[in-house]
């Protein structure tokens, strides 16, 4: 390597490491772009379910190649890797607000117990209003557990992760290994489902709210199966904060990077595959529920290998711009969020353009991409000018009880 290419190389990283935004004050620069990136797949995957009805494969032989082939892909590449790596992100930043709170000498355990409340109060909204599969609310409740390890060691909890984990995706497995052995179930039931949905979401402002509403218990029973997942990636990315596996340190090590990006594309890619066939096709229906349990045994992998590699590249110089351009939308991460489910609702539901079951997954992840281009660019904008987007500070002014400064 001659030495201008070193040189480049070590402003990138440093570039990487911090970035100091509007407000002075010193930002990990990674953990905003990795945000800023979940967002994108979080997107793609929400838009598979407010187009129209989840799951409905008898529809796929009607619509247009293109539509399955995207949607197999989004099964393959996005489903539970981006929620995941979100999860994780939001454990790393909790570590981060303990370390803002102790600078600061005040009581952490009022502030995240404010936080915690004032997201569980905006995921309700947000599944009521917007769209029934709100992480928010998941993310409230699951921050108590974050609370009640916060004097833990990292090893500790690390070990209680992979037991949350291990637990977790041998329940769910076992349960998709009895169904996949029994006779699948009858398709009438969903069809008569998917098409109450349907006239639900295509109705007026009171039907689409009554449809999110009837629609929290199964949230609740999703919880109660997925959320082990939550739980585990909550504490691996606390372990990550205590140990600065983000720090400029650990960065720095590229081949502990390229040995995890190949170990989890080396573990992930074949659980992906298999899950996208049995919840897209060509696998038949009793292969559905053991298809989404490796799916999400498997997704970790993934989601750790997309975090190496953008790491890696984030530490070139082309890839230290990017991480620039994605940074902004991961400093307003809940702001961008909550727009993309209000943006989904006009042009899905019935008090806006109702176009629920009548675009193809083509067309709806186009529009997308258009959407998480846009919100770039504002982000980009914003940041320039705040230190935080509007949502962002309203959950600050709660958790600090005290009126943060915007610019």
């Amino acid at each position: 390597m001659t030495q201008q290419s070193q040189v480049a190389q070590a402003q990138a990283q440093e570039q990487m490491v911090r970035d100091v935004g509007a407000g002075g004050r010193s930002r990990i620069l990674e953990v905003d772009a990795l945000r800023g990136f979940a967002l994108a797949g979080i997107l793609v995957v929400n838009l598979m379910t407010t187009a129209g009805p989840p799951g409905a494969r008898d529809l796929l032989a009607e619509v247009h190649a293109a539509d399955g082939a995207v949607q197999w892909l989004v099964v393959l590449l996005a489903q539970s890797k981006f929620y995941l790596l979100f999860s994780f992100l939001f454990g790393y930043s909790f570590t981060l607000q303990m370390d803002s709170a102790a600078r600061a000498g005040a009581r952490f355990v009022p502030r995240m117990s404010r936080r915690l409340a004032a997201l569980l109060v905006l995921g309700f909204a947000h599944a009521v209003l917007l769209y029934s599969g709100d992480i928010l609310m998941i993310y409230a409740l699951f921050g108590l557990l974050l609370l009640a390890v916060r004097n833990a060691g990292p090893g500790a909890v690390r070990r209680a992760a992979l037991w949350v984990f291990g637990a977790a995706g041998g329940f769910l497995i076992l349960i998709g290994l009895g169904v996949a052995l029994l006779d699948p179930a009858e398709a009438g039931a969903d069809a008569t489902a998917n098409a109450e949905l349907t006239a639900a979401y295509r109705g007026g402002f009171a039907e689409v709210v009554g449809a999110n509403f009837r629609a929290l218990p199964e949230t609740a029973a999703a919880v109660v199966l997925m959320g082990g997942f939550v739980a585990a990636a909550f504490l691996m990315g606390f372990v990550a904060g205590r140990r600065q596996w983000l720090g400029a340190a650990a960065l720095a090590d590229r081949s502990r990077l390229r040995r995890i990006l190949l170990t989890g594309l080396a573990v992930g890619i074949p659980g992906a595959v298999f899950s996208a066939a049995a919840i897209v096709g060509p696998l038949s229906e009793r292969w559905l529920l053991l298809g989404l349990a490796v799916g999400m045994v498997a997704a970790p992998a993934l989601s750790a290998a997309y975090a190496t590699a953008l790491l890696l590249w984030f530490a070139t110089p082309g890839g230290a711009a990017t991480a620039r351009v994605l940074a902004p939308a991961g400093r307003m991460a809940l702001t961008n969020y909550l727009t993309q489910s209000l943006v989904m609702a006009l042009v899905f539901s019935g008090y806006g353009l109702g176009l629920y079951g009548r675009t193809g997954a083509a067309a709806a992840v186009g529009g997308g991409i258009v959407l998480y281009a846009g919100q770039l660019a504002l982000s980009e904008w914003l940041m320039r000018r705040y230190r935080f987007g509007p949502v962002e500070w309203l959950l600050r002014t709660v958790t600090l009880w005290a009126r943060p400064g915007v610019g």
